[in-house]
């Protein structure tokens, strides 16, 4: 009956990994958009194949970037599938040995005894309710860091799928820009070959377009750069990645930003980091005293029951017993790894305190840089983009009136597209901010540098 008893409640500490990649798409619907799975069968991964495809049949935007990574990156599934491995681990720990079966057969004279045992640890079978206890809370630690782990992964496809669109966006304006400074010093060349420029005229376009030229190498290696991260983050393959074709600019800011009482309301549902340090602090609480009994001793029980032959007088006698084993606590009575129960119970509760007490912080640090990110934007969008436009127009009325020269319609081009190269940047913070702020909503701090806007704007205002 005891038996019976331990194989029963053996089996109750198990993962069902469907319902954990389901319960990740609910919770994190607006990340997973519902499709995250798990490819354990050649029928779907060819099914995967095909929807990559589909995918980049055409110019794909984010949320396109984001279907694609889920639908074709290895290094997702990997992560699904560690995750997967490290649930059932933690299944594991709330299930007991198998019993031992030991066989025995002694020879003495005319006398064959058979001994028969079945043993298994007596104390396992009794804290049996609290490791199923403990090994739950390990399998609900897991599925919150594997929603945790595909908002990461999300959030760096979005991110990178912005890098990749704004520098491909910004190469344009770089050709731009190396382009008008060439023809100026081309023409600054001839003119001073003509005995109409001086040399130190001539330096100074020199000097432009060696910068221009400059600029656009460097822009150049950041279209690559930034698509290829992008390339590695959706798992393309090099067929796939000639495929790949990206919109030709960003898509355009909403026209209001968040607010925060919407930020607070979202917030407030449940953050991750929170949810995954209760869980931590949970288990090593409820580990705590079960680990101090069972490493304190051992208990084991075992059931006997031996068969002696007479082969002499023709007689069998059974006999029938118990046995009980239990491990002394003489040479270590547990002090150290008591001491290591409590110091790691008592980090759990501090980590718990510190994510707590952080949580808010983060927000409203993510919630900044969008805000900030946004005001900056909008400010290149309505105030600075036009303006140079108007000056751009009124020095071609002087041009045309031959008020200025050649040399001043082209530097005034070239601020004109400077200006817009910093519009695109940005443009292209602010929507890194955004994803950031959608995965410190969740629970997953993910920080935006809005530093750089200002340091590319003042460099290209004053070119």
């Amino acid at each position: 009956m005891a038996v019976a008893t331990l194989v029963i409640l053996s089996g109750c500490a198990s993962v069902n990994f469907d319902q954990s990649v389901a319960s990740t798409n609910r919770e994190a619907a607006d990340f997973t958009q519902g499709q995250l799975a798990l490819a354990r069968t050649q029928d779907q991964r060819t099914e995967m194949d095909r929807v990559a495809a589909e995918i980049l049949s055409q110019p794909i935007n984010q949320s396109d970037a984001v279907r694609l990574a889920l639908v074709n990156s290895p290094a997702l599934q990997a992560m699904l599938a560690q995750n997967w491995a490290d649930a059932a681990q933690a299944a594991q720990t709330g299930r007991i040995a198998n019993p031992l079966f030991i066989f025995e057969r002694t020879r003495f004279a005319d006398e064959l005894e058979l001994g028969r045992l079945l043993a298994f640890g007596l104390l396992d079978l009794l804290t049996l309710p609290q490791r199923y206890q403990v090994a739950e809370r390990k399998i609900a630690q897991q599925q919150l860091r594997l929603t945790r782990s595909v908002i990461d992964q999300v959030t760096q496809v979005r991110q990178a799928w912005v890098k990749a669109v704004a520098a491909q966006q910004n190469l344009v304006y770089a050709k731009q820009v190396n382009d008008a400074a060439q023809a100026s010093s081309e023409l600054a060349r001839r003119l001073q070959a003509a005995g109409n420029f001086s040399r130190l005229q001539r330096a100074r376009q020199q000097a432009f377009y060696a910068d221009a030229a400059t600029q656009w190498a460097a822009a150049q290696h950041a279209s690559t750069s930034t698509r290829e991260e992008l390339i590695r983050l959706l798992g393309l393959t090099e067929s796939q990645a000639e495929a790949l074709v990206l919109p030709d600019r960003l898509p355009d800011m909403p026209g209001s930003p968040r607010l925060p009482d919407e930020i607070g309301k979202l917030a407030s549902k449940g953050r991750l980091d929170i949810r995954l340090a209760q869980a931590e602090f949970d288990a090593r609480a409820k580990a705590q005293g079960l680990n101090v009994l069972t490493r304190f001793t051992d208990i084991e029980l075992g059931v006997r029951r031996d068969t002696v032959f007479d082969h002499a007088a023709g007689t069998s006698t059974p006999r029938r017993g118990y046995e009980v084993s239990v491990r002394l606590p003489i040479f270590d009575w547990g002090g150290n790894q008591r001491d290591a129960m409590n110091a790691q119970t008592l980090a759990a509760a501090n980590r718990l305190e510190a994510t707590v007490r952080a949580a808010g912080s983060n927000l409203r640090e993510s919630y900044s840089a969008y805000r900030t990110a946004f005001d900056v934007s909008r400010h290149y969008r309505d105030e600075v983009v036009p303006l140079r436009k108007t000056i751009s127009e009124e020095n071609v009325l002087r041009y045309n009136g031959m008020l200025i020269g050649v040399f001043e319609l082209l530097a005034d081009s070239r601020d004109q597209v400077n200006s817009v190269m910093a519009a695109i940047a940005a443009e292209q913070q602010f929507w890194l901010a955004d994803a950031a702020l959608q995965a410190s909503l969740m629970g997953k701090p993910t920080m935006a540098d809005v530093g750089a806007i200002a340091t590319s704007g003042g460099g290209d205002a004053g070119h």
